[in-house]
């Protein structure tokens, strides 16, 4: 029964190590609160930094639709390389595989090319 208990106490002790740095409630600074801190100790009016506009949020949607199109070429590479890897020899599901390995390649081509742009115009024409 001691074996039990020293088991118990060795992993609860593991436990709390691994755990404990997550609560630490340390306030991280971030690069527009130090600045918001520089310019009201030089005089500057202080704004609110956090306002959103139409552009922001249309860019924070944009932001989104391509992060879940980036989701799902890597679930498509793993599924294309799964097949493969369980085709047993057999040439239609290699054939198979390959084909959506070369589909979600050019998808993560238009993607990465539609963010490209996507910042090209925000940063160039909507920003200024």
């Amino acid at each position: 029964m001691p074996k039990v208990f020293k088991q118990i106490f060795i992993l609860l002790s593991l436990v709390l190590v691994l755990v404990l740095p997550y609560f630490v409630f340390a306030e991280t600074p971030t690069i527009q609160g130090e600045l918001k801190k520089i310019g009201g100790a030089a005089g500057y009016e202080v704004t609110n930094v956090t306002d959103t506009t139409a552009a922001g949020i249309a860019g924070s949607i944009i932001n989104v639709f391509l992060g879940l199109l980036g989701i799902i070429f890597i679930a498509l590479i793993i599924y294309a390389g799964f097949n493969w890897m369980t085709a047993g020899g057999e040439e239609e599901k290699v054939k198979n595989a390959q084909e959506t390995i070369k589909k979600a390649v050019i998808g993560l081509v238009i993607v990465v090319s539609s963010y490209a742009i996507y910042r090209f115009i925000f940063e160039k024409f909507i920003v200024g």
